[in-house]
């Protein structure tokens, strides 16, 4: 193994898949992009399946991916569920919640998307819009069913996301809840046009970036975040960090 290469976790979805002949088959999985661009960004990606006791493999990892998926339980942030609040699966929720605590405290570089991103909130004890279209026109969000929407989001000055992707960048979204009371230590780095929040960082922290969009969708608006997580996470970075 190319030891300049970091292993970045890659948290999976558990969906019902068919292959060959068979069909609707309980499935461990994780949409192809984003391994394609960790590994495009110089990192070698490892899957983390939805289950109890992965945060061992913390002190194998570099890095973290928490990937997009279904909704949050909404328990998790004091709230009833909303009847759209569809898909919940615990087990993935407690799962997650145990790899990111655990990736926080060891300050390993954390990139999370969409779902991933509203998990970073609710783990620092924010909490969630459960359904946009009662908000906002959710067109914007969330388009039909396999296909991805298209929308500009407004990047905070001085933010790391500009940094890494300048004041402005059009992006694909699939989601119907966004951040709603923002999470202990969170600073808000992008909005979208109408003005719910796309983008969050840690502040303090190593590499810590939430965004609500799919990043791994397009390479080149993409490339960039996996490119700063898997720098913060080689070994010279963590090097220079610790000196």
């Amino acid at each position: 193994m190319d030891r300049n290469r970091p292993l970045i976790g890659i948290t999976a979805y558990e969906v019902p898949a068919s292959f060959s002949h068979w069909h609707d088959m309980p499935a461990v999985m994780v949409p192809a992009a984003y391994a394609q661009s960790v590994v495009a960004a110089g990192g070698l990606p490892v899957v983390i399946p939805p289950v109890d006791g992965t945060a061992a493999l913390l002190d194998q990892l570099q890095g973290l991916v928490l990937s997009g998926g279904s909704d949050l339980d909404a328990g998790l942030y004091g709230q009833q569920q909303h009847p759209e609040t569809l898909g919940v699966i615990a087990h993935r929720d407690r799962s997650e919640l145990e790899l990111l605590t655990g990736a926080l405290d060891r300050d390993l570089p954390v990139l999370g998307i969409c779902r991933g991103m509203q998990l970073l909130n609710v783990q620092r004890g924010g909490s969630l819009h459960q359904h946009l279209p009662e908000i906002v026109d959710s067109s914007m969000h969330k388009a039909a069913p396999g296909a991805f929407a298209l929308h500009r989001v407004a990047i905070q000055p001085g933010s790391r996301l500009e940094a890494l992707l300048g004041p402005a960048v059009e992006v694909h979204s699939c989601h119907h809840q966004a951040p709603d009371r923002i999470g202990e230590g969170l600073a808000v780095t992008a909005r979208a046009p109408d003005g719910v929040v796309e983008g969050v960082e840690l502040l303090g922290a190593r590499f810590c970036v939430g965004v609500l969009w799919h990043p791994e969708e397009h390479a080149e608006h993409g490339g960039p975040l996996f490119q700063g997580l898997v720098a913060a996470a080689t070994p010279a970075a963590v090097a220079a960090d610790v000196s």
